[in-house]
């Protein structure tokens, strides 16, 4: 493992020297760990030569692998040191961004302030990061979301808490005929219209996309974006109409009209994920009990009492 910990450390730094300097190890240590390890493997693992220096492919699936090795050996050695007490408690906690900018940073308050001592990272990333980095073991809980169309790309094996389903909502631009009168709409009533959509490979726009076609139409979209912040944008401009996670529309711009959908909204399920184990750490047990409460108006149901599955 300290031999592959050094590869890793050459595949970030691009060099041994870089790598030597990092670890607090010498040049010629960093090259002997690396060159047992390709006698070892029967496979060269650098491209000795380039600048920066580069990984073959036997080099990327074993870093790949490396990291996610170290990662878990990593929360062992954490595990183990609170539970004897050496250590203090850390949460490594990952969310999806839209998240983040409503309930999530009310909850990590309630967290410091009830266990001000624990050592807090919060990684933002979107929901195909999240995940790998929670089975790799780097991060110790996520709040995440699943929808059954993401169903082949939001596999986890490790055990999630449902906190609240996220309704998206429709966003058109002041004024505009559907949003007249009635506080909603029907999906249908926007089939003919120009529509902001996500990039390829969109999470948030797959499930609209899906939602759409469930009721007969396919939405002709003019612009693209992932930020849901320019995608209210373009609408509030007449650029087009959206129908956006209802999260996301917390705090709509000016010169747009949010309305919600009678029949056909898509809804992403949001869920707070951990890896699969028999110990769960104290801190993380805490995490989840506040974010349920924290989310608990955003059910719209009355809180049940109930541990993690």
């Amino acid at each position: 493992m300290r031999a592959i910990r050094v590869l890793c450390e050459v595949a970030v730094h691009g060099s041994f020297s870089a790598a030597a300097e990092a670890l607090g190890l010498t040049q010629s240590a960093v090259s002997q760990h690396v060159a047992g390890l390709e006698r070892q493997t029967g496979l060269p693992l650098v491209e000795r030569g380039t600048r920066p220096l580069a990984l073959t492919d036997a080099g990327h699936a074993l870093v790949r692998h490396g990291r996610a090795i170290a990662a878990r050996l990593d929360s062992a050695e954490q595990d183990l040191a609170e539970i004897a007490g050496r250590r203090g408690r850390r949460l490594r906690f990952g969310s999806f961004p839209t998240a983040l900018t409503t309930f999530v940073p009310a909850a990590l308050a309630r967290l410091r302030s009830r266990q001000p001592a624990t050592a807090l990272t919060v990684v933002d990333d979107h929901l195909q990061g999240l995940l790998p980095r929670l089975t790799d073991g780097e991060l110790d809980l996520a709040v995440i979301y699943d929808h059954e169309v993401l169903a082949g790309s939001t596999r986890f094996d490790g055990g999630r808490v449902h906190l609240f389903d996220d309704t998206f909502q429709a966003v058109l631009p002041r004024g505009h005929r559907a949003a007249a009168g009635d506080r909603t709409v029907e999906l249908t009533d926007l089939a003919e219209e120009a529509w902001v959509g996500g990039r390829p490979g969109s999470a948030w726009f797959t499930i609209v996309r899906h939602s759409c076609r469930a009721i007969g139409f396919d939405p002709r979209v003019s612009l693209t974006s992932d930020d849901y912040r320019a995608v209210q944008a373009f609408v509030a401009a007449g650029l087009g109409v959206a129908v956006i996670p209802g999260l996301a529309v917390a705090r709509a711009p000016a010169g747009v009209e949010v309305r919600r959908l009678r029949v056909g909204a898509p809804v992403r399920r949001i869920s707070v994920a951990y890896p699969d184990s028999a110990y769960q750490p104290p801190v993380v047990r805490e995490m989840i009990t506040i974010l349920e409460g924290v989310t608990q108006r955003l059910r719209g149901v009355p809180r049940a009492a109930r541990r993690p599955a």
